[in-house]
């Protein structure tokens, strides 16, 4: 049992500090010095940390569309960050619909014209990508990705520890810079996965799995 176990470490975790883990580790250090000393006003809407994880989804976003394998697998993985994205600004509403002479607050749907229409919408779009996850039958592609390839345990790590953060963050403490500094930690680490499985051959899939999956 103890071998089998070794066997499974050895065969599908990677422990290596790749470029992009050196990126979410230094994103995680960064952790308390932005609660100590970063102003409050860094972690609002729109601020400097919700948009440096917006450059950081849409570089996620260019990397898998710029994946030259499994590339349905990517196109999934491109339309998923157009949902984490548009969730961060709610779909849109704290980009447009600031209230006039206020800080960081913003009209609720209901009070913009039209506004009901938002969440369906959105709804609908996930709907597809659900639809087009179940059609390619992308889920079969996602156990031989995660089966048979390197898991890249650091980057993993770093995600959940941002997820963790994040909620506490958001659900205990109310503390916006450190909510958010967290969720830029998850978006690092995430885009810092998808770049691993697109382009080092470490995390590849071999072709004759690919065939078979697709």
């Amino acid at each position: 049992m103890l071998s089998e176990f070794k066997f499974f470490i050895k065969s599908h975790c990677d422990f290596k500090m790749h470029t992009c883990t050196w990126i979410a580790l230094l994103v995680a250090l960064m952790i308390i010095p932005c609660i100590l000393f970063m102003p409050e006003k860094y972690g609002y809407e729109n601020g400097l940390l919700e948009n440096l994880q917006m450059l950081t989804l849409l570089a996620g976003f260019i990397f898998a569309l710029k994946s030259k394998i499994n590339k349905k697998f990517f196109y999934l993985t491109a339309m998923v960050i157009v949902i984490l994205a548009i969730r961060e600004v709610n779909c849109d509403r704290t980009i447009f619909f600031a209230i006039p002479g206020t800080i960081n607050e913003f009209y609720t749907w209901k009070q913009i014209k039209y506004g009901w229409l938002a969440h369906p919408i959105y709804g609908i779009y996930i709907a597809y990508v659900i639809i087009y996850f179940l059609r390619n039958k992308l889920f079969i592609n996602l156990w031989e990705l995660f089966s048979k390839t390197k898991l890249p345990i650091w980057n993993i790590g770093l995600m959940l520890i941002g997820i963790r953060l994040g909620l506490y963050a958001e659900d205990t403490l109310h503390n916006m810079v450190f909510e958010e500094i967290s969720e830029l930690l998850f978006y690092v680490s995430l885009v810092g996965i998808i770049y691993l499985y697109a382009f080092n051959k470490e995390f590849r899939l071999k072709e004759e799995v690919l065939e078979k999956s697709n």
